[in-house]
């Protein structure tokens, strides 16, 4: 049992009886005593006497505090409430020797609810401390009840969805261009997707009676285009068709496989809405143009393939200065030789030859062989091989980065936002002043109603401007980040006569140079280590 103090009256004055701990109990708290006496407006002369015997308290002892007779004090209890407002404890002082104790539980919950906890009170509780009237001890008098938390939305999707995914390299350090993974093919009946839907959590309540909300939970639902059936419950994608899959902003689309042996007079040029599975090669002159990936097993020769998906070679390219490669998104070949190739995403390859090729991203000739040599190769972030140049001195330009007409672009954008929005600071006061007047009834003369009209088309114009500026400048920070961070890495040799460009800063290189890499510092081009 917990030390606790009772008030003593008489007509001698006021004094206070300390009772000492037992069984392991908590000793008394002087402050607590303190705040007590100070909360029943009992004045204290010299406190030393009484904080000298709570320090040495070890059996029953009466001190004399004051000479002022005291008013009687019934038993009480002190609240206090947790932040959370879920827990509500008390601590119970004794009456003053001439006061009341509580007669049962109904007179303390009574005394509970006028200081507002309604919810949760723990009647056991009370009728444990009556029977046992253990002072000076906290004991908790009711708790609220948690909410139950609900559960996310998901979805799990049953098909590779990374798209930056890398292929497979063999032990070697080549590309395993035969074994991609890149395709996702499936089949009629295949599940595609399944959403787990949310699941609502449950209200809870503190010991106020204060609705507790449970956190808000993701609600999702399936996307999908055609070639798909849906479940009843809205739950579960399957394919309708054999063909192949993928993960279009959040939306599961099926196109179909068009799979051909060979692309040539045979066949003529393919168009297809869909993907397309050349199991052989693509001859020259012939075209392939698809709206989903284009995957060839073969060769391709100086032939035109254009998709707004993937192309996989695996292979390889012989341009003959003819060949093209345009993809919205990335194209993984073996090696290219005299082509032109586009990428809306990043490249990969084992060697590039004489060839025109631009990534949006990246351009990554790190295979066995690894060989940039001849023609020019741009990317916005980063151009990375083994080898770069030729020691028989071919022709061999690096650009990463973007083109300083960005730059300029940029500050123009910039500037011209300040403008509107330093015009729009000038207009919108007038114009809420003035829908504020109108609203109270008053009126404008003819000619000034026309210039708030004026204005408030003026106002709408530039706000629409500056959303327009505001989608281009993000865009081109995002290029400008790009070239701030564009570097050209190579693991091997770079031989002289090699032109590299990054950004607005260029050089050519007078000697050959071996595992570096080339940045851009203070607006010129550094070779630092690898």
């Amino acid at each position: 049992m917990n030390a606790y103090f009772q008030i003593i009256t008489s007509m001698k004055g006021t004094a206070v009886k300390l009772v000492p701990e037992s069984e392991g109990g908590a000793k008394l708290d002087f402050a607590k005593l303190m705040e007590y006496l100070r909360s029943k407006n009992i004045e204290i002369a010299d406190a030393k006497p009484l904080y000298q015997a709570v320090e040495h308290l070890s059996e029953e002892v009466v001190v004399p505090v004051s000479i002022q007779v005291g008013l009687s004090a019934q038993e009480t209890f002190q609240l206090k409430v947790t932040e959370d407002k879920m827990e509500a404890v008390v601590r119970f002082y004794p009456p003053s020797s001439s006061g009341v104790s509580y007669a049962g539980k109904e007179d303390i919950i009574s005394d509970l609810k006028l200081l507002k906890i309604v919810y949760g009170i723990d009647e056991e509780a009370i009728e444990a401390y009556l029977t046992k009237r253990n002072y000076c001890e906290d004991i908790v008098i009711a708790r609220g009840r948690e909410a139950v938390q609900g559960k996310d939305a998901r979805i799990e999707y049953y098909f590779n969805t990374d798209l930056s995914a890398k292929p497979k390299r063999n032990e070697d350090g080549s590309v395993d261009f035969f074994h991609l993974d890149t395709i996702n093919h499936c089949k009629v009946g295949d599940v595609l997707a399944k959403l787990y839907k949310e699941v609502l959590g449950e209200k809870g309540c503190d010991v106020y009676g204060a609705p507790v909300q449970p956190r808000k939970v993701k609600h999702l639902g399936l996307k999908f285009g055609k070639n798909i059936d849906v479940s009843e419950d809205g739950c579960v994608l399957t394919s309708k068709v054999n063909g192949h899959v993928c993960l279009s902003f959040d939306e599961v689309v099926v196109s179909d496989v068009y799979e051909v042996e060979n692309v040539g007079p045979a066949t003529g040029n393919i168009e297809s809405n869909g993907s397309v599975l050349v199991k052989g090669n693509v001859q020259t002159g012939f075209s392939i143009k698809a709206k989903g990936n284009v995957e060839i097993r073969g060769v391709v020769e100086g032939a035109v393939v254009e998709t707004d998906g993937d192309i996989i070679i695996a292979r390889g390219m012989n341009g003959m200065g003819k060949g093209i490669l345009n993809a919205k998104g990335r194209i993984i070949l073996k090696y290219a030789e005299n082509a032109t190739i586009t990428s809306g995403e990043y490249i990969e390859s084992e060697s590039l030859l004489h060839s025109k090729v631009n990534a949006r991203t990246e351009i990554r000739v790190d295979g066995r062989k690894g060989i940039i040599a001849g023609g020019m190769i741009r990317a916005t972030e980063r151009v990375s091989c083994k080898t770069l140049g030729s020691p028989m001195g071919s022709d061999t330009q690096v650009e990463v980065g973007v083109d300083p007409a960005d730059k300029i672009r940029y500050q123009e954008l910039q500037k011209e936002t300040m403008k509107i929005t330093a015009n729009l600071k000038n207009i919108q006061p007038i114009l809420l002043s003035a829908t504020q007047k109108i609203r109270r009834g008053e009126t404008y003369p003819p000619e000034q109603l026309q210039y708030i009209q004026t204005l408030a088309i003026t106002n709408k114009q530039q706000m629409e401007r500056l959303k327009e500026l505001q989608a281009e400048l993000l865009q081109l920070d995002e290029q400008l980040q790009g070239q701030r961070q564009a570097c050209v890495r190579v693991s091997g040799d770079v031989y002289e006569g090699t032109k590299i460009t990054i950004g607005d800063a260029s050089m050519v290189l007078k000697s050959v140079a071996t595992y570096c890499r080339f940045i851009r510092e203070k607006g010129e081009i550094k070779v630092s280590a690898y």
